[in-house]
């Protein structure tokens, strides 16, 4: 949505109220400079570190779950970092709009480009495997800069006002919205048509969509999707992941070497071996950047049958 645009008619007040302060806020900070942009957006992300004490405490939860041997003291940085990125996270999505491939190419650079470009040329489709990790809303849209535009498996957002101008943004360069409620559908047409989409697959699901696999050494329920489409359509997995790099002061779009699939013959069992390799490589990628994934998330969330919630 852009500013000249009519606000829907069913809107109710609060979404209007809602969506005019996202879009005060986008508008603002995209004007600024971007060093002083991302220097707002971590005192925004220290400000909600400290004000937001419920999701403070589930990622204390968390990371004491993951990493059981590191200190408290320790935890608790890395959380504070988590929230920094953040801030810078949102400092660049309302940036978003003026950037340029040259504009862009200066605080970003690829690793393993051609890893995604091999997988792309065998023309069965790529699923970029990736998640809550760096600056995942700035990958998908700086690839789409670069010149490869990619589909993208989003969850609707509550606001409609807010889904609607959010991907407006996200889709500026030709990046398309795959929506979670027609998932199997798009995500299959997209993988005939050789086409590339981008799965976020570190979040909680619930069973029949997800299956237990284990994340850090706990069984956590994860999305089976991405498992099956793969072994239905014949697409490359491509691990792909935006990065801060603390040494160079850049974002490394870093793409990994393409996933073996296993394919048995037993559809299920399939599902689990694979779903679990995947989650396994984004436990991977965390453990290298562990102050830049969204340790508020509830990860964990729902159980095997029986077992006491952790939350």
């Amino acid at each position: 949505m852009n500013e000249k645009e009519p606000v829907p008619a069913k809107a109710t007040l609060r979404e209007t109220l809602e969506f005019a302060a996202v879009w005060l806020l986008v508008r603002a900070l995209g004007l600024l400079p971007r060093r002083l942009a991302r220097a707002v957006g971590a005192e925004i992300g220290e400000a909600a570190y400290s004000a937001l004490g419920r999701l403070r405490k589930v990622g204390l939860r968390n990371l004491r779950l993951a990493f059981p041997g590191r200190s408290d003291a320790l935890r608790e940085r890395t959380l504070r970092e988590e929230y920094r990125h953040l801030g810078w996270l949102l400092a660049e999505f309302c940036l978003m709009p003026r950037y340029t491939k040259e504009s862009a190419s200066e605080f970003i650079r690829y690793e393993g480009l051609e890893n995604y470009l091999h997988a792309r040329d065998k023309g069965k489709g790529v699923l970029v495997l990736t998640g809550h990790l760096g600056a995942w809303e700035l990958s998908s849209f700086y690839h789409s800069l670069a010149g490869h535009p990619m589909g993208m498996v989003i969850r609707r957002l509550d606001n409609p006002l807010v889904d609607r101008f959010v991907n407006n943004i996200r889709c500026l360069h030709g990046n398309r919205v795959i929506h979670k409620d027609d998932f199997a559908r798009g995500l299959i047409a997209s993988m005939r048509a050789g086409e590339t989409v981008g799965i976020l697959m570190d979040t909680n699901m619930t069973p029949p969509q997800g299956v237990f696999v284990p994340f850090f050494g706990v069984e956590a329920c994860t999305a089976s999707g991405m498992a099956r489409v793969a072994a239905k359509t014949g697409a490359a997995v491509v691990p792909g992941f935006l990065l801060w790099e603390k040494s160079e002061q850049k974002y490394v779009l870093r793409f990994g070497n393409e996933l073996p699939i296993v394919t048995t013959g037993d559809a299920e069992r399939d599902a689990l071996t694979n779903t679990a390799a995947f989650t396994a490589t984004i436990e991977s990628y965390i453990r290298q950047y562990p102050g830049q994934w969204l340790w508020m998330h509830r990860r964990w969330k729902t159980r095997p049958a029986g077992e006491k919630g952790i939350y």
